[in-house]
């Protein structure tokens, strides 16, 4: 009990020290920069010790100036310490312009051109600042004739500068791309002007198609000098122009050698879901900063989140005092983050920055400079690094390769022929149609060679030599391998790896789910749990009713002796017992004994009656597909299920990669599962086959590779693939390190994938050749769902319609017989009505007595069944005899 207390004093002093402050994040659709601004908030919220915690309300935006004022009035009436966004231009200087009315703290990052802040803080470098580093490199460069491809007029100002340029003698062309996607012929136009140097100004979001299509039509070659002003250059995939011989050149804000960067971003490194540092965009890691820096401000303002932050009605003069206080303190704040130095100048723009300058070289995007926005030297070039420059004249006509291949279908397989085949023709699949391919491509001769202990490659540590393929390719024994050999970083350091042919990641494969056994009460599956006790409530609900609308209603108290013209009581069908028994009995479609007879009642049976034919049918169609098909039972649906569970073993391909990406991974379910492999016997196999042939007979999960479990499911009917990819990663061809055909094995292939081949040949191995395509499975579903109120609701709607319009009948025919008889034997109306309720409101009897009965001689000439006739309006007719009829 102690310790029960000394832990609620601690909670709540944790939350007396912890002020909650709500920061407001508009976004556009760019999902990278909404996540970085909640890492950061939560990367904040975990900071020790920490007497800030930040609460987010994001906000998703449109192009409607209406929607986005309305959600900025809805979120700063509900208080918010600042607003962070959008990046649309239009709509973040609408939110701008209401953020200064309120002096509400407004945070960007975006590029903008406008010379004023007012109340806002951007992170984003200022453009005219970041427009000086373009220059200072084209004078470093010494061009004197040059061509802008620029994409709208923001890229205008954005290279003003370079504009200028024209003063000191560089002759400047002007090409803008339109408006896309296609802009190869504005960049034929450009080819055609035989001017070798290139400014690209664009978007990011259309850069990666720019310089392929620049590619397509020849300026991407050793001829041309191309800049690229994006900071984002080093996100995108750079590996098709890494050999074409350009001179390609660009900037980076975000320096991914950094630690402050290294720090940070391992530090989030499975939410980042990137590679690495590098694949970071810019925008996303301002939006981190912002944070940080808004969060640091707020710390060593305090009295600002004291009980402080307003809630602001758009429709008032109100403003927050402390607005301008929080901006002027973030302006001279200084911090370091994933954008380096963050600093801002008293007219609040961020104008010290450096900027590094890469250039895209053979082994990458490689920092060759750097350019402060500080000094006046220019920019500081970095020691010149020796590269192998490609041959461009090399050809490989002509020349023979030895070319490694393993017996791994359907990479490499022994051709199926009647006769004796010798040499190449004696191999078929994947991996020899590719080859084939590239050498009708570029001209050069092969021979294949079976690695015949089918041993990929690892490095040994004992003797320091690689084994497998990747031994011979090294050594010298072998000039190319291919089959499905995954290019890892530790392989890639020893040879050199083509582009990948083929894109995958690791999976699992496991045996086919088997049915599940009927369950005892299968006849309950049609209809959910709440559709079930909705049904049973409508049941008692309706039963009780139709026991109190039949006693409401004069039309079913009836003379249960017809022959008597005056009787003394009346009776009515619609006991309780018959209630129940006239509902459960329309359930069943098999009817009853009882009637209704007045028009409320036939208008509630009626309700009813249309209730349980569609709920009826409902069940019994839904019920023979419930019936008919079986769910399957699956053990586990992903790797983290597969972790976790005691019973099914499993395991990969030792020394493989798949085996290796476990013993390298850092996340710790697959860290787990390594430790487990290695210490259970038995679960690491020679190659695939023996995986496969242990999870059909054994009970056991085997991990590989995506394309191989594609190729062996369409096979064997018996075994699925469970869960999604592990990870990403690619089939390259391997060869020896630094060799100068690499180039021209990439461009190969890159035109095998553009025209499709390489998805021909796929279709052709794993679905047509080989037994292909026998486990297709169609579409039907696999279970049948069962029903739930989304699916019936409108019948128990119509239901509850009619009991309302039946009630309502009732209380009218009530009040109208009342009434009648009121003025008929002129009675109060008031004591007949109280008369009548109480009668009604005791439930014990089904007889009602005839009350201010008429006597004979009242009744004398009267319609002497009035009153009395039986149930269904049915009067007998009575016949007198006399005793002389016999004559």
């Amino acid at each position: 009990m102690q310790l029960w207390y000394a832990l609620v004093i601690f909670v709540t002093c944790l939350l007396d020290f912890s002020k909650q402050v709500a920061i407001g994040g508009f976004f556009d659709d760019d999902e990278m920069i909404q996540q970085a601004f909640e890492l950061s908030i939560r990367s904040v919220n975990r900071e020790y010790p920490s007497n800030i915690y930040l609460e987010p309300n994001v906000q998703l935006v449109n192009n409607d100036a209406f929607d986005v004022t309305s959600q900025v009035c809805n979120m700063v009436g509900t208080g918010v310490a600042g607003i962070f966004g959008p990046q649309d231009k239009a709509i973040a200087e609408h939110v701008q312009s209401i953020c200064d009315t309120m002096e509400m703290p407004h945070i960007t990052v975006r590029w903008d051109p406008q010379e004023t802040r007012g109340k806002t803080v951007n992170f984003y470098p200022h453009a005219n600042t970041l427009s000086l580093a373009y220059q200072v490199l084209i004078k470093e460069l010494d061009w004197q004739e040059m061509i802008i491809l620029f994409e709208n007029t923001d890229s205008l100002l954005k290279i003003k500068p370079l504009l200028e340029l024209r003063n000191t003698g560089i002759d400047i062309f002007l090409f803008q791309l339109g408006s896309g996607p296609n802009y190869r012929n504005v960049i034929q136009e450009v080819k055609e002007t035989e001017i070798e140097n290139i400014v690209i100004d664009c978007s990011f979001l259309i850069l990666n198609e720019v310089l392929k299509q620049a590619q397509q039509v020849g300026i991407m070659s050793d001829q041309h000098n191309v800049v690229v002003t994006s900071l984002d250059l080093q996100t995108l995939n750079l590996e098709p122009y890494r050999y074409s011989g350009v001179n390609f050149t660009g900037f980076r804000l975000i320096n991914p050698e950094d630690p402050t960067v290294m720090e940070i971003f391992n530090k989030h490194k499975h939410e980042w879901s990137l590679s690495g540092p590098d694949k970071l965009r810019l925008e996303p890691a301002l939006m981190y900063d912002a944070v940080q820096l808004f969060a640091q401000t707020l710390k060593q303002l305090n009295g600002v989140t004291n009980d402080d932050v307003k809630q602001l009605p758009c429709n008032g003069s109100m403003s927050w005092e402390h607005g301008s206080t929080l901006l002027n303190f973030m302006r001279v704040t200084e911090m370091r983050g994933l954008t380096g130095l963050i600093w801002f100048d008293t007219a609040g723009f961020r104008s010290n920055f450096q900027l590094d300058i890469v250039q895209l070289q053979l082994e990458g995007l490689t920092r060759i400079g750097v350019w402060n926005s500080t000094h006046t030297s220019g920019i500081e070039w970095l020691p010149e690094m020796s590269s192998m420059k490609p041959d461009s004249e090399l050809s490989l006509q002509n020349k023979t390769f030895l070319v490694l291949i393993s017996m791994t279908k359907p990479y490499g397989m022994v051709k199926e022929s009647a006769t004796m085949l010798s040499g190449n023709e004696r191999y078929e699949g994947f991996g020899i149609d590719i080859i084939e391919e590239l050498s009708k491509s570029l001209g050069f001769n092969y021979t294949f060679e079976v690695q015949t202990d089918s041993v990929y490659g690892s490095y040994i540590n004992k003797t320091g030599k690689w084994s497998g393929m990747l031994g011979k390719i090294i050594e010298g024994r072998a000039d190319l391998a291919i089959t499905d050999l995954t290019i890892t970083s530790d392989r890639e350091s020893a040879v050199d790896f083509t582009m990948p042919f083929m894109n995958l990641g690791i999976s699992i494969l496991y045996q086919r789910p088997t049915k599940a056994p009927p369950s005892f009460f299968s006849f309950l599956s049609p209809f959910s749990n709440d559709v079930w006790l909705c049904l049973l409530g409508a049941f008692i609900f309706v039963s009780v009713l139709f026991s109190v609308i039949g006693r409401l209603c004069p039309a079913e108290w009836n003379n249960p002796y017809p022959c008597i013209e005056e009787p003394e009581e009346l009776e009515n069908q619609f006991s309780l017992k018959n209630s129940f028994m006239f509902t459960i009995g329309s359930i069943m479609q098999q009817g009853s004994d009882v009637a209704p007879i007045g028009f409320s009642t036939r208008m509630m049976a009626g309700c009813w009656w249309f209730f349980c034919l569609i709920i009826i049918s409902s069940y019994t169609a839904n019920l023979t597909a419930c019936l008919a098909i079986a769910a399957n039972i699956p053990p586990f649906n992903n790797v983290e299920e597969l972790a976790k569970q005691k019973t099914i073993k499993y395991g990969a391909k030792g020394g493989g990669s798949t085996f290796e990406f476990f013993k390298e991974a850092s996340y710790q379910t697959y860290k787990d599962m390594y430790n487990y492999m290695i210490s259970t016997e038995n679960v690491l196999t020679k190659d695939n086959d023996e995986g496969l042939k242990k999870v059909l007979n054994e009970n056991y999960a085997f991990l590989m590779e995506s394309s191989s479990i594609e190729y062996i499911i369409q096979r064997e009917c018996n075994v699925t693939k469970v869960g999604g990819l592990l990870d990403q990663k690619g089939y390259g061809i391997a060869m020896k390190k630094n060799s100068p055909y690499r180039h021209q094995l990439n461009t190969a292939i890159l035109k095998l994938q553009e025209s499709g081949r390489v998805t021909e040949l796929k279709k052709k191995w794993w679905t047509q050749k080989r037994g292909g395509g026998k486990c297709e499975e169609g579409g039907a579903p696999s279970s049948a769902e069962e029903l739930n109120l989304s699916n019936v609701g409108g019948v128990f709607l119509v239901l509850f319609v009619g009991i309302g319009f039946s009630l309502l009948f009732t209380i009218f025919e009530l009040v109208w017989d009342v009434a009648m008889k009121s003025i008929k034997d002129n009675l109060s109306f008031k004591e007949e009505m109280i008369e009548e309720l109480r009668f009604i409101a005791k439930c014990t009897t089904e007889t009602k007595p005839v009350r201010h009965r008429k006597s004979l001689s009242q009744r004398s000439g009267e319609d002497s069944t009035e009153d009395c006739s039986p149930p269904y309006g049915f009067v007998p007719t009575v016949i007198t005899t006399s005793p002389d009829d016999d004559n």
